[in-house]
């Protein structure tokens, strides 16, 4: 169930029974999403906190309270920073399960906390480790617990342990086959694996779905959600109308919630058509802040995505003063991000500067200093996870620094830098396709060939002009 659909489910409890302690604690957990790490309104603080004492007062078990305290932990602080906020909520919760550990509910809270808790730690791994253990613990006595199903494929949508639930996500489906993000879920999975055809499939259901649910007379952004992961999945196999038509839906469905996932996609999905494809003129013609009802200001990373297209798009069409304003737009977003107090987006915007720096140092005759930037955005990305809003990064920094390579004409390093790539974004149709070409620059053959293959199995219906000569490589013509 969707947090909107809880909430009037909530507040339905409430009208029936307004003594239902854990009804006014559901309603108040219900109005903040700690995987996202977005801000909560004043109107919702302030009724959340209404909802925690109302369920105080109703209150009848050591369990409810320890429930009901790790929430108001998040309301109470006066404070605009949710991380604080967030850090009250978790230490709540580890007190409830260390209390209750056999309950099922308290464990999947217990689990999310956890994961939470990994978005901002130095050692992710153990915290990943330790939800997973909980969440499967739950999962094999209770296999339909939608919570058990839905964190386990948070706790491994993270770099290399998406296989980890491939025996857990297709029962979603089953579980909730009504709402969308349920459908959604398991290509998170999918994505993870470069499984192009099963990601299509679960975010076409979920697109299906969505697209009937409002929110305030917006389109639910359990749309987009979807349709940006579907996009994805066309554009790796190459395609491309199949990916514009997801977008002209898009366009034809709005308005959709002016919120920080409905701004993201709204952004990423023209940016993604242009610099997936390669049509670096499309790219430039972005503009950022295109979609007008939504409050830009609140979300640096979003606009940032605009900016970076643009750039690209800017830098590759010989334009250098548009693209150097594109980088020096990305810094300032950067940096109002790290004063917002999301580090995380902070680095995310961070990495795409460094590879937009990248281009415009190759561009202004420093090829040197261009792969030392996209060396430095690849290793910055890797002390980040992905964050769930996305289903991929815009362009990798190790994709990038192959085409980098190849473009200074060192085949045999860019061949290195795309194997690199394809081991945290496996079968990426651009990763895929510049390893061939830098294998077969190197003269090895054999390396092109299955390069190619790898492709072509792929993507056998790809619509990108190239792909004759990715034939050719791989013998087929």
């Amino acid at each position: 169930m969707m947090y909107t659909q809880a909430r009037a489910e909530f507040n339905a409890i409430i009208q029936a029974d307004p003594d239902c302690a854990m009804a006014h604690w559901g309603l108040a957990t219900s109005l903040f999403q700690p995987l996202w790490g977005t801000t909560p309104s004043a109107e919702d603080i302030s009724r959340g906190r209404q909802a925690v004492q109302q369920a105080r007062n109703s209150a009848d078990s050591e369990r409810e309270r320890l429930l009901i305290d790790a929430t108001a932990a998040f309301f109470e602080p006066d404070t605009d920073q949710v991380r604080e906020r967030l850090a009250g909520w978790i230490e709540g919760m580890e007190q409830a399960y260390q209390a209750f550990p056999d309950d099922p509910n308290v464990a999947t809270l217990y689990a999310l906390s956890r994961l939470t808790l990994a978005l901002s730690a130095e050692d992710r791994k153990a915290l990943h480790n330790e939800a997973e253990e909980v969440l499967r613990a739950v999962w094999e006595t209770e296999p339909t617990h939608p919570g058990a199903v839905h964190y386990s494929i948070h706790a491994t949508d993270a770099d290399g342990r998406a296989s980890n639930a491939t025996s857990i996500v297709d029962s979603y489906s089953g579980i909730a086959p009504s709402v969308p993000h349920a459908l959604h879920m398991p290509s998170h999975i999918y994505v993870r694996l470069g499984d192009w055809p099963r990601t299509i499939d679960w975010n076409q259901q979920s697109a299906n779905v969505a697209v009937d649910h409002k929110v305030d007379d917006a389109t639910s952004f359990h749309y987009v959600h979807a349709l940006d992961y579907l996009v994805y999945g066309h554009l790796q196999r190459g395609e491309d109308s199949a990916a514009r038509s997801v977008w002209e839906s898009a366009r034809a469905n709005g308005p959709h919630q002016a919120n920080f996932p409905g701004a993201f996609h709204l952004a990423s999905i023209p940016a993604r058509l242009a610099v997936e494809a390669r049509d670096w003129e499309a790219a430039a013609a972005i503009t950022p802040r295109a979609v007008n009802y939504i409050r830009w200001d609140k979300f640096a990373w979003p606009e940032a995505l605009s900016w970076f297209a643009h750039g690209l798009g800017a830098v590759h069409t010989g334009d250098l003063e548009a693209a150097r304003e594109a980088e020096q737009r990305l810094e300032s977003l950067a940096e109002a991000a790290r004063s917002a107090a999301d580090q995380r987006f902070s680095t995310y915007i961070e990495v795409d500067r460094r590879i937009l720096a990248g281009w415009i140092a190759k561009a202004e005759g420093e090829p040197d200093r261009a792969i030392e930037l996209m060396r430095s955005a690849g290793e910055l990305e890797a002390s980040v996870e992905k964050h769930p809003v996305t289903p991929g990064a815009l362009l990798p920094p190790y994709e990038a620094l192959g085409d980098l390579l190849v473009a200074l004409d060192r085949p045999a390093q860019a061949l290195a830098a795309y194997e690199q790539s394809d081991q945290t974004w496996p079968n990426r149709y651009n990763t895929l396709e510049g390893a061939a070409r830098a294998a077969d620059l190197t003269g090895d053959t054999e390396s092109a060939e299955q390069w190619s293959r790898r492709l072509l199995e792929m993507a056998p219906e790809t619509e990108r002009g190239s792909i004759e000569r990715i034939q050719a490589l791989a013998g087929r013509i």
